[in-house]
């Protein structure tokens, strides 16, 4: 909240940043969650900053549970049947069930970061709106010069 509440800009604009981020953090792409939700941001006119800063709802704690719903929800949709590993471990029986598990892990991903984004950009558009988050924050005494003095 301290780091949003740094940033500037408007509330919409800060809010579907974050809502960005937070779908692209939801989504198995971890090695380009940055990059990803930050051109979304560009294409979508969103913040930047706050797209990069809503990505990091993918975290240690966060991602195996993401990645696994991801997965199930996926295969679910798509009618996949239960992953089992192969008997004869090849070259092209690992590529095989690689390329299952990515696509069935796209689309879960895709559906399951739709309704935490869409609450993301609600929240987060509630408390940049707020007058609490207008106003200018508040100095502390060490930034205060007595005139006195």
């Amino acid at each position: 909240m301290r780091k949003l509440q740094e940033l500037r800009g408007r509330p919409r604009d800060l809010s579907l940043g974050i809502a960005i981020g937070v779908f692209v953090g939801i989504t198995p792409t971890i090695p380009l969650h940055t990059v990803l939700a930050v051109a979304l941001a560009v294409a979508l006119r969103g913040s930047k900053l706050a797209a990069a800063l809503g990505v990091w709802v993918a975290n240690p704690l966060t991602i195996p549970i993401f990645y696994y719903g991801s997965y199930r929800l996926g295969s679910f949709v798509l009618g996949m049947p239960e992953l089992t590993l192969p008997t004869t471990y090849s070259v092209f029986s690992l590529m095989k069930l690689g390329g299952n598990v990515t696509v069935a892990m796209l689309h879960g991903g895709v559906l399951l970061g739709i309704l935490p984004a869409v609450l993301a950009y609600f929240l987060t558009y509630k408390f940049t709106s707020s007058p609490r988050f207008q106003r200018e924050p508040s100095t502390t005494a060490e930034d205060t010069v007595d005139p006195g003095e």
